[in-house]
């Protein structure tokens, strides 16, 4: 691969639109490649700060007053002769006739094409997801589950096990009970930390999950790593957050995407504790650019002065970096 190939590649892997084996060759290149990594590091900590940043809309009044100033400025324009705009009429008439049914016929075949596929992968997804969580669910059990499960109702560990029993609704509520490193237990513990309504069983169903990541106990990244990731972005209930975070912290030096989520944290959260915690989480891979820009920017303009504080304490035991 060339260094022109790795910079577009860097720019989609940034977003997220990198296939795998694109990625794989990518990192294989950056590895004898310090140019393109710095290129990389740069441009992750240039949208990590960008992020940081709503989009401010333009206020009604620059709106109003911009259209004034451009009909005023049409308004300014002098007007066109006779024969300029029976020109302009007649040319416009035939542009709408001949256009008017191919365009027509274009909508109607798009459409109907676009309806067609649209509906069949949808069909084939849900098809799929459901067949997929059906036999992930299914296994040696009484009466096994067959139908899409619709939430989790209960998680209970017993004292002092291994043992998780976890309640789940189908049409009827239905029971299982497993070790914690059972495929299915850990299926049921990640479909209840993103879909349960109960904060109570997401908070349990985190908290259990952070625990295996933290004992090292098969975290993977598209499994275990990837929900904690989530809860960690989007769940409403602090708690939540935070026990999402203590379970990534084994992973913010080795997996990018655990950092990114580490430092939109620190930038985007709300709770103050959360956001100490991410701090504290990042110092020992300060040398990291993104993360260094981050820090920096935290402890010079951040709202919160404890944060500021924190943020100041770490970039001051590494005086070489900054």
């Amino acid at each position: 691969m060339n260094c022109e190939l790795a910079h577009e590649r860097i720019v989609t892997a940034a977003y997220g639109e990198l296939p795998d084996e694109q990625t794989h060759e990518l990192e294989r290149h950056m590895t004898g490649c310090p140019e393109c990594a710095r290129d990389r590091e740069e441009l992750r900590a240039m949208k990590i700060l960008a992020d940081a940043h709503p989009v401010i809309e333009p206020p009604p009044n620059l709106v109003a007053r911009s259209r004034l100033r451009l009909e005023e400025a049409l308004d300014a324009l002098p007007p066109k002769r006779w024969y300029e705009r029976l020109t302009q009429k007649m040319m416009n008439n035939f542009a709408s006739i001949q256009a008017a049914p191919v365009a027509a016929c274009l909508l109607l075949v798009v459409g109907a094409g676009a309806g067609i596929l649209g509906g069949y992968e949808f069909a084939q997804s849900r098809a799929a997801h459901a067949a997929s969580l059906a036999r992930t669910i299914a296994g040696p059990q009484p009466s096994p589950p067959t139908a899409e499960i619709a939430s989790i109702s209960s998680i209970v560990r017993q004292p002092n096990s291994e043992i998780v029993d976890v309640s789940y609704n189908q049409v009827v509520p239905q029971h299982m009970q497993g070790s914690l490193d059972d495929p299915k237990i850990r299926e049921l513990l990640m479909l209840a930390s993103e879909n349960s309504a109960s904060a109570g069983v997401r908070d349990d169903s985190v908290g259990l999950l952070a625990a295996e990541c933290r004992a090292g106990h098969s975290c993977q990244a598209a499994g275990i790593r990837d929900a904690l990731m989530v809860a960690l972005r989007y769940d409403k209930n602090a708690g939540v957050r935070l026990k999402a975070l203590e379970g990534l912290e084994p992973y913010v030096a080795e997996d990018l995407r655990v950092r990114d989520a580490v430092l939109e944290a620190l930038l985007n959260d709300t709770d103050p504790r959360i956001r100490t915690q991410a701090v504290t989480l990042l110092e020992p891979v300060e040398a990291d650019t993104s993360v260094r820009q981050v820090l920096h920017t935290v402890a010079n303009s951040d709202q919160s002065p404890q944060i500021r504080t924190v943020s100041r304490e770490v970039l001051s035991r590494v005086p070489e970096i900054q």
